[in-house]
């Protein structure tokens, strides 16, 4: 857990004048010495190389007695660029505007993020749109992009890890489902012309979603119900022909599974080409980032360390609490948006239009979850609403921005189906 301390901040000054050396100290009310800095690295491009100053107009006493001076270890993010929306009306207000539909009035803020970690006291941030900030005289040295590029990522490296290993749990296991009746309705339908020019419809990426979601849940109802014992692989083969009896489909005939196999074949000839012969654009192409995605992720990471940092979710909390659902809500949502956006050129082809809608309505629904987490973390009085502000805005913004592209491509998709 990370000492968050910037509501007893009184003032305090950053100092990056000497490359690869961050200096500093901080003031804080109720302490008379201030706290030393002495850190190994750089801070973002906005600071590299300069003096800042910076002072709290409304401070607040604090015990910091556990925390040692000189802190003495390495930069995480130093920055002072940072942009937050600030609401300009109270936060109870703000979930009757979003009732309404209404847009409500922010502005643009600057937020001063300090994340150092120590070792005598390990990870400290100091994060604050309210803070006076100052530079002080002319930069000693400029960073260049691609420095800046290359520190992010390794600032970044270790949660970007950890996210894109839960991203890619999540995804094989809803493309090993929605893989599997691919391959089985591919097997029962007589592909002829029309079919391969028609591109799928909203309603029927709609009904093989809903068909997905029912076999997820059987498959996880058995995989729970079994324990230790159970055996995945035949559990989803038994709950796909259970599906397959219930809507009374037929069994696929020797012709159509002939074509599937040739299918699945052909399929992974082209996978190994691909691996021989990679494509620099293909490549290029898969590992393209949608902002819309990339600013989702932004938000779980931020949303899931101020809650462990602030302690929102109790030791043992079911995740029906009010703070786990938000957290968990908006970390489900990036996952879904990253898996309807990312990795595929924009605008993307017609043919995939209705998959991106209903995926992207799978998002909206988390989004959803997490506004009403927060309304319940608001009324019941778990969370810092300072704090729960800009999360709240963020939140609605992406809400706004996917609405915005499912319409766009529902354009895409009526004109060509017209």
């Amino acid at each position: 857990m990370a000492w968050r301390i910037e509501e007893s901040v009184i003032r305090g000054e950053i100092d990056n004048r000497v490359r690869g050396r961050v200096t500093g100290r901080i003031w804080f009310a109720g302490c008379e010495a201030p706290l030393e800095l002495n850190l190994a690295g750089d801070c973002w491009r906005d600071l590299a190389g300069r003096l800042l100053e910076f002072t709290n107009p409304a401070p607040k006493p604090a015990v910091l007695d556990d925390l040692e001076s000189p802190q003495i270890g390495a930069v995480g993010d130093i920055s002072a660029s940072r942009k937050v929306k600030v609401p300009d009306i109270p936060m109870d207000q703000i979930g009757e505007y979003y009732a309404a539909k209404k847009p409500f009035p922010w502005h643009w803020g600057n937020s001063l993020y300090l994340e150092w970690f120590s070792e005598s006291n390990g990870r400290v941030v100091i994060e604050s749109a309210s803070y006076e900030l100052k530079i002080v005289g002319e930069p000693a040295w400029e960073m260049s992009v691609e420095e800046e590029e290359a520190q992010r990522r390794t600032n970044g490296e270790l949660v970007t890890g950890f996210m894109a290993q839960l991203d890619e749990a999540v995804a094989a296991h809803e493309d090993t489902e929605f893989n599997e009746q691919s391959e089985k309705m591919a097997a029962e339908r007589e592909v002829d012309s029309e079919w391969e020019e028609k591109p799928q419809s909203e309603a029927e990426a709609d009904q093989m979603q809903a068909r997905s979601d029912l076999l997820s849940d059987r498959i996880q109802a058995r995989l729970k119900r079994e324990g230790a014992n159970a055996d995945y692989e035949t559990i989803l083969h038994e709950e796909i022909e259970r599906l397959h009896r219930e809507l009374g489909e037929p069994e696929p005939t020797p012709k159509q599974l002939a074509r599937n196999a040739e299918w699945i074949e052909e399929m992974n000839r082209a996978s190994e080409e691909a691996l021989k012969n990679p494509d620099p654009e293909l490549e290029a192409e898969l590992e393209a980032k949608h902002p819309l995605a990339e600013r989702a992720f932004e938000l779980s990471i931020q949303v899931q360390d101020t809650a462990e940092d602030e302690g929102w979710i109790p030791e043992g909390a079911s995740q029906e609490h009010p703070a786990a659902e938000l957290t968990g809500s908006i970390m489900t949502a990036a996952a879904k948006l990253a898996g309807a956006l990312n990795g595929r050129r924009w605008p993307p082809g017609i043919d995939e239009c209705a998959g991106i809608i209903v995926r992207l309505k799978k998002a909206r629904e988390y989004l959803d979850d997490a506004l009403r987490a927060m309304e319940s973390c608001q009324d019941e009085k778990l969370v810092n609403l300072r704090l729960l502000g800009p999360i709240l805005v963020e939140v609605i913004d992406l809400a706004h921005d996917a609405d915005e592209i499912i319409a766009e491509l529902r354009e895409r998709l009526e004109r060509r189906t017209d």
